[in-house]
């Protein structure tokens, strides 16, 4: 039996001939926001090795967009999966199950994962994922190559869900604003951090966030009014928010319900000073 979710998962098709175009699609060198709408069937890519699996790819390293990470919304029927998902030795990822059940494979350690369930994948790592049911399982797969640091392990493979994690609460906010966490901040063998957020209804950032991190947002539940930038925009569950770095941010939690978003940042690392991302040789 499906597992109902309390998470937005796209569900694709088209929008009737006869309706208007009044999407909220934004594309800017700082910010950019892809709606749910856009979430259409004519989108939708496959990958290589992946049985009876589509995905939309949201987020990709590319001029004038993200640069450290990329983020796909997968969509695997049943008895589809893969044997070797990643491609790149290099890469980290973590894996956050939006609506039905997964089985996945770390190193031979066997796992299922419903609804809010959260995994983070070491670069290296042996691993499978399969659908067995007879319904169709979401989740987003969110990818980074991993940044090695001296005298650091890189992280061991863990499974977690957002049931299990506690929320901490931003200082003085009587809980209105709270992240889950699921690594340390002070771990500094990660290299990233994907949490969630919730805001409680009338929950602010009440101030402009201008930092070194780079973002994606994908709201989970409810909605918001959010400060990118210059603008202030409307989103809601199913939207996707991606921030450059440095693009001031804030919000308010306007909806009658809770605000949260899948949060992917890149973290503890030294700013490249050669190569990619950076200007010198």
């Amino acid at each position: 039996m499906k597992t109902p979710s309390r998470y937005y998962a796209p569900t694709g098709g088209l929008p009737a001939q006869t309706s208007l175009m009044t999407g909220r699609a934004i594309f800017t060198e700082a910010y950019c926001v892809i709606p749910k709408g856009c979430f259409s069937d004519i989108v939708t890519s496959f990958l290589p090795g992946w049985k009876n699996t589509r995905l939309w790819l949201i987020a990709r390293p590319m001029s004038g967009f993200s640069e450290t990470f990329s983020q796909y919304v997968m969509e695997v029927g049943p008895g589809g999966g893969a044997d070797l998902p990643e491609p790149d030795p290099v890469a980290e990822g973590v894996i956050f199950v939006t609506e039905g059940e997964i089985w996945l494979s770390l190193d031979g350690e066997e796992h299922d994962l419903g609804s809010g369930g959260y995994a983070y994948i070491p670069p290296g790592t042996d691993w499978r994922l399969r659908n067995g049911t007879d319904h169709v399982a979401k989740f987003h797969w969110i990818r980074k190559l991993y940044e090695y640091a001296p005298g650091l392990a890189a992280p061991k493979a863990f499974v977690s869900s957002d049931a299990t994690v506690k929320p901490v609460a931003m200082p003085d906010t009587d809980g209105r604003w709270a992240t889950t966490r699921f690594t340390e901040p002070d771990d500094l063998s990660h290299d990233m951090h994907v949490n969630i957020v919730t805001f409680q209804p009338g929950g602010v950032i009440p101030f402009e966030e201008t930092h070194v991190m780079e973002h994606g947002l994908y709201v989970l539940e409810g909605k918001a009014v959010y400060k990118l930038n210059q603008d202030w925009v409307e989103v809601e569950a199913g939207d996707f928010m991606w921030l450059r770095a440095y693009c001031p941010q804030a919000c308010y939690a306007a909806g009658p319900g809770p605000f949260r978003y899948l949060l992917y940042k890149d973290v503890n690392r030294h700013a490249r000073l050669r190569g990619p991302g950076a200007f010198g040789r």
